[in-house]
């Protein structure tokens, strides 16, 4: 297969812990021929959705781990499958990345996960579509509601709904003295919705990421555990993961959601449970291949690449 991937700049990417770098190695080892292209590479332009793409090989050095041609423009349904990799924000620059992934779908291109349901599903918002598997969770902008929540569980997470890596993510008790100017710094004064969640003491244990591949969960989570003195699990907050089986909740929780967004072409799906709960549904980019295979030897991008041929044959 001819593949395109729309990522970050290649300089970035950490080719021990990288995902996407994971599914290029696995693709090009099956002999598919895979080219690069930045999110404003993807153009309108002669009536048609363009890519101004790269191709790309892997040298396999841990260095200069790359080649690439020199860039040329085609058409994005000349490529048997479009992988859109890139990293939030979630701004409108990649909402109108979508835009043009969907009329580049509607001209036939295979778009990885469908930018419609990217564009659908916010990643924090998505779990109301799931009462039955979340905490108690508030989403308003309204400061008087949010401290009422605040008052009515004690402990509670606050966060934006557009952040990532842990980013302003806060914990709060009904005693915080520093509550009000959270809640302001957040809502930026009373102007922007966000989050709160009763908190999940299970936090220490580890916030669970639970891949989903065409449905069907990875028989491993990634559980990042925060470090001490921490509330957040995240990665990017110095969490440590440690992959462990699936839970019986965390199987219950990915066969009730698997299913359905894979029907709305959501081919891989990051789900993140703390205890019993679900917290995020991850669309736009999500991680963990490579730490998963390391301490279990279950090949993720392997799965991956089966379901992406499996769904570009279909």
């Amino acid at each position: 297969m001819k593949i395109a991937i729309i990522l970050d700049p290649l300089d970035g990417i950490k080719t021990y812990k990288d995902t996407t770098y994971a599914m290029m190695v696995e693709a090009a080892g099956r002999g598919h021929e895979l080219h690069m292209l930045m999110q404003d590479g993807v153009m309108w332009k002669h009536g048609r959705v363009i890519g101004e793409s790269c191709r790309i090989e892997l040298t396999g050095h841990a260095e200069r781990w790359y080649r690439i041609d020199l860039p040329r423009e085609d058409p994005l349904s000349d490529f048997d499958a479009v992988l859109m990799r890139k990293d939030p924000p979630f701004d409108m620059e990649y909402v109108t990345a979508t835009w043009l992934l969907e009329l580049a779908a509607r001209e036939g291109a295979r778009v990885f996960n469908d930018p419609r349901a990217l564009r659908d599903h916010s990643e924090k918002l998505a779990i109301a579509e799931f009462p039955r598997f979340i905490a108690p969770t508030l989403v308003t902008r309204l400061e008087k509601q949010i401290h009422d929540f605040i008052d009515a569980h004690a402990d509670v997470v606050v966060k934006p709904l557009d952040g990532m890596g842990g980013s302003q993510v806060f914990r709060v008790t009904d005693a915080d003295p520093n509550r009000n100017v959270i809640v302001e710094t957040l809502t930026w004064n009373g102007t922007r919705s966000i989050m709160a969640q009763r908190y999940i003491p299970e936090i220490r244990d580890g916030d669970k990421r639970i891949l989903l591949i065409a449905g069907e969960p990875v028989p491993y989570s990634l559980a990042r555990i925060p470090k001490p003195g921490e509330s957040r699990g995240n990665l990017a907050a110095g969490g440590t993961g440690v992959a462990q089986p699936l839970s019986a909740r965390d199987r219950e929780i990915a066969g009730a959601l698997g299913p359905e967004l894979a029907r709305r072409g959501l081919l891989l799906v990051g789900l993140d449970v703390i205890g019993d709960y679900l917290t995020e549904v991850n669309v736009t980019s999500p991680t963990c291949f490579q730490e998963i295979k390391e301490q279990t030897g279950c090949n993720v991008a392997g799965i991956f690449v089966d379901a992406l041929e499996k769904a570009c044959a279909a």
